[in-house]
């Protein structure tokens, strides 16, 4: 009678011993997204976090290639890097871009190495998502400052990162009301305009004005990936910018050209 594979055995030490651990549990539980995928390219086990990552049900991802959830500008590193893991060299930190299901990008720092005895790789991943949107804020934000000096370290604290979250979500809520204020933003955020005003600065070193430009171009940019836009007046709208002559100036002074050339 054969053994069980790796993708079948249940992930658990020998219950004998009074030190015994369900791994099965902690594969689960795990927040980092953890996968076993096959040499044919679909995966064969996740965990809880992949689905949750990336908004599909566990059949969903289990019924389609691996590299079609990947980002389409991303895909052909990855089958690269693939097949130097299926030739036994470990894959460490690579980075590439999902697309959730809700049609949201979702960046995935990846750890992988291939089981060849069962034909299958073995890959962990870190959700880096919010690390690249701070990267590009900062960026964003240098622009703005025409300097790149005085900005917002280089590591943010949890609690920075959940605040600037929080911050985000509410620009987004209001997205396309040009009146949105410091006001409204820091009763919603329940405090004072210079607490406000002295945290963002802290951070991410620009005000919080600048702040939600920032965030607004991020917006108009994602909407235009959508290709759903054809105008410069809809994106403007959109995002929130008081007319599209400003919000085209601005756009073409950090990405250095109009956005109407990507609306053709």
């Amino acid at each position: 009678m054969n053994e069980p594979s790796l993708i079948d055995r249940p992930i658990m030490n020998d219950s004998d011993s009074k030190n015994s651990f369900d791994l099965e549990k902690f594969f689960e539980l795990s927040p980092d997204l953890l996968c076993i995928a096959g040499y044919d390219g679909y995966f064969k086990k996740i965990n809880a976090a992949v689905s949750k990552t990336l908004g599909y049900t566990k059949e969903e991802l289990f019924e389609k290639l691996i590299i079609d959830f990947v980002h389409i500008d991303d895909r052909e590193e990855t089958l690269r890097t693939r097949k130097l893991i299926r030739n036994n060299d470990p894959l460490l930190r690579f980075e590439n871009r999902y697309i959730t299901k809700n049609n949201e990008i979702v960046w995935l720092t990846w750890t992988s190495m291939t089981i060849e005895s069962e034909k299958v790789i073995f890959a962990i991943a870190k959700d880096i998502t919010y690390r690249k949107k701070l990267e590009e804020y900062r960026r964003i934000a240098d622009i703005l400052n025409n300097s790149s000096q005085g900005g917002p370290g280089d590591e943010y604290s949890a609690a920075d990162q959940v605040w600037l979250s929080e911050f985000e979500k509410l620009v987004k809520k209001y997205t396309g009301k040009i009146d949105l204020n410091i006001n409204m933003l820091s009763s919603e955020m329940a405090m004072s305009e210079r607490q406000l005003f002295r945290r963002t600065k802290a951070i991410m070193g620009v005000t919080p004005n600048q702040y939600i430009r920032i965030i607004r171009l991020q917006i108009a940019m994602e909407a235009i990936k959508t290709g759903k836009y054809r105008t410069v007046s809809e994106i403007a709208h959109l995002a929130g910018f008081e007319t599209p002559a400003y919000f085209n100036k601005l756009f073409k002074e950090i990405y250095s050209f109009d956005v109407g050339e990507l609306l053709k």
